[in-house]
């Protein structure tokens, strides 16, 4: 489990457990879940639908071996029949607004039933951006919920009548890998739900999407040309983990995320020129597109990068980025070589002497 998130969610259990610190660990929890589903937002927002219905960790024991859409169906169908049929008791999120119909699911459970290669059939059926909008109304109306509940309801707990309205609505397979959830959720009091569904439950699938996306990342980019249009190394970006890279369709980069119809400015210039990168272009040196507008903090080694491969090409480039990175960062990298793109590429230029 990643540590950082584990250690917040025991601060939050912490405080939660106490009453002079309960509102204050009720209102940690609801800032933590929103740094978690800023996750899901920026998964959701950067990797083709084909995405998340692959299974690059199939086989696999583990949370990792669902695809991406399975595991945000899961997560919010679990938080969603917990919220809505048994705390609240109202009417589930999914049966809302025509939720279920727009994300053509064939399944209104939670998906525990489902393995293997039924996970990816069902996942490739899913209407991607409705259950992204699903998700996302679940979790707002959860954290009402939740930001309603006082200390005192912590120690509610369910009876016959919650589980057998669990039962009744089919929500939950009777398969022996889903239906124990239902004993599950009943056995609890509010506390223990607010502890799993609402809290770490989001932390294991979330993670486990995290890897998901790294492997599909990896795999995209395998064969694939390192040096991004703009010039700048995808071996040696901080980005490596979440981005597959320009020349492949799980492109993160910050410029095509922020730019219309998800494409750079500099790969859309370099398209329509029809050359390999702007390292090919004579308008280099005054270019301010994308990456190498004047209020980028790496315009200038962007830039200077580029005029290295036009200079002395891909392969020696990667070269240089590499004993570059051997000594630093990738942030201080930037630094060194942000002030002034004819002294970054000087630098650069040095670092090839040396090299010699």
């Amino acid at each position: 489990m990643n540590k950082d998130w584990a250690e917040k969610n025991k601060e939050i259990q912490k405080l939660l457990s106490k009453e002079a610190t309960y509102k204050e660990g009720i209102m940690k929890l609801l800032e933590f879940r929103g740094e978690l589903f800023q996750q899901i937002t920026w998964i959701i927002e950067g990797y083709p639908v084909e995405a998340f219905y692959q299974l690059p960790f199939a086989g696999a024991k583990g949370y990792h071996s669902k695809t991406l859409a399975y595991s945000i169906w899961h997560i919010f169908r679990i938080e969603d029949i917990v919220a809505h049929a048994m705390i609240a008791g109202d009417e589930q999120i999914l049966f809302r607004n025509g939720y279920f119909e727009k994300i053509a699911s064939p399944i209104i459970t939670t998906g525990n039933e489902l393995e293997g290669q039924d996970i990816a059939d069902f996942s490739k059926k899913l209407n991607v951006q409705e259950l992204y909008l699903y998700a996302k109304a679940v979790k707002e109306s959860c954290d009402d919920i939740i930001s309603r509940l006082q200390y005192k309801d912590l120690k509610r707990k369910f009876g016959d009548d919650t589980k057998q309205k669990l039962i009744e609505s089919k929500c939950v397979s009777e398969n022996e890998n889903a239906f124990w959830l239902i004993d599950d959720w009943c056995g609890k009091d509010i506390k223990g739900l607010v502890q799993m569904p609402f809290s770490r439950h989001w932390i294991m699938h979330i993670e486990a999407m995290q890897r998901i996306k790294n492997r599909l990342c990896k795999i995209a980019r395998k064969g694939v040309d390192p040096v991004a249009i703009c010039g700048l190394s995808c071996n040696h970006c901080f980005l490596g983990e979440w981005c597959g890279g320009c020349r492949t369709e799980y492109n993160t980069c910050s410029f095509a995320t922020c730019s219309e119809g998800r494409i750079c400015p500099n790969v859309k210039c370099c398209n329509e020129k029809n050359i390999d990168g702007c390292y090919e272009c004579d308008e280099l040196e005054t270019c301010e597109k994308g990456f190498y507008v004047s209020s980028n903090d790496g315009a200038n080694a962007a830039k200077a990068q580029s005029l290295y491969i036009r200079k002395y090409g891909k392969k020696e480039f990667l070269k240089i980025q590499s004993r570059l990175h051997e000594k630093y960062e990738f942030e201080k990298v930037q630094e060194i070589l942000g002030q002034d793109y004819k002294e970054a590429l000087r630098i650069l230029e040095d670092e090839e002497c040396k090299k010699g």
